[in-house]
């Protein structure tokens, strides 16, 4: 309301872009009626996956046309720049506004960052200011911010491999891969699984949001020890043996190697 804005949702084509053509027949007529069309916005990375650049310079060539803005929610940005080995400034340059989470993979505590021309940052300092989001002594943020742009960024494609290695490892496993792009995997579970793939998880020190349609996001925090130890607790839920008998192995518990040893298991 703050805004009065009026969005218009598009479903994206597979490879994370907006059709033109789609978006050409959402702009609205000049009529009293309707909202104006003034901003195209465009999500990079989108589910994982990075925007080409030819579109990136189609589409704003397309705003020009269409007297519209161009938006980049660029929360993963520095995602597309390590995949496509360029550079942040490549990319920006195709758009007048551009947002930049320095959290997720670039992993600071908290903070994004606006990017545009002078006279917008002023216009958003005024708002952040009436909508009660300026911050004093936020200097200690900033330099975490600071840290992360300069150390954080070359290190992402790290993510990117994790991400394709725990792909290969979970498909290996009979595991349904459905895309892994960047540092973004999904994999399919069947609806009978995925509240016991949850709990068992849990249990084991794993939390992950289970559905039919799983979205696994590798990044600072998770190296590919914690990856492996992932891919052994899927393994131990999909197989029951492993389950029952393997698992206890995990633990440097004497007792549970007994108990297991009693059992019948094969050691």
């Amino acid at each position: 309301m703050l805004g009065s804005i009026q969005p218009q949702p598009i479903l994206a084509a597979d490879d994370g872009t907006l059709p033109l053509d789609v978006v050409a027949a959402a702009i609205k007529p000049d009529d009293i009626h309707f909202a104006r069309t003034r901003l195209l916005s465009l999500e990079n990375t989108h589910h994982g996956k990075v925007l080409p650049l030819a579109y990136l310079e189609q589409a704003w060539t397309f705003t020009r046309e269409h007297q519209l803005a161009l938006h980049i929610d660029g929360a993963r940005i520095f995602n597309a720049v390590v995949a496509q080995q360029t550079t942040l400034a490549a990319i920006a340059r195709y758009c007048d506004t551009l947002t930049i989470c320095l959290s997720k993979g670039l992993g600071t505590p908290v903070g994004s960052l606006l990017c545009g021309d002078t006279a917008l940052i002023e216009r958003a300092r005024r708002w952040r200011k009436m909508t009660g989001g300026g911050m004093r002594q936020a200097g200690i943020l900033a330099a975490a911010g600071l840290y992360a742009l300069e150390h954080n960024v070359a290190r992402l494609q790290e993510d990117h491999d994790n991400a394709a290695w725990l792909g290969q490892q979970l498909h290996e496993l009979g595991v349904q891969v459905i895309d892994q792009q960047t540092n973004m995997l999904f994999v399919a579970v069947p609806e009978a699984q995925v509240k016991p793939l949850g709990e068992w998880m849990k249990a084991r020190g794993v939390l992950i949001s289970a559905g039919t349609r799983t979205r696994l996001v590798t990044h600072l925090d998770a190296d590919r020890a914690a990856l492996a130890q992932v891919v052994a607790h899927w393994k131990a839920f999909l197989h029951p043996i492993i389950r029952y008998c393997a698992a206890p192995y995990l633990s440097s518990s004497a007792a549970a190697i007994a108990a297991v040893s009693a059992s019948g298991c094969p050691r």
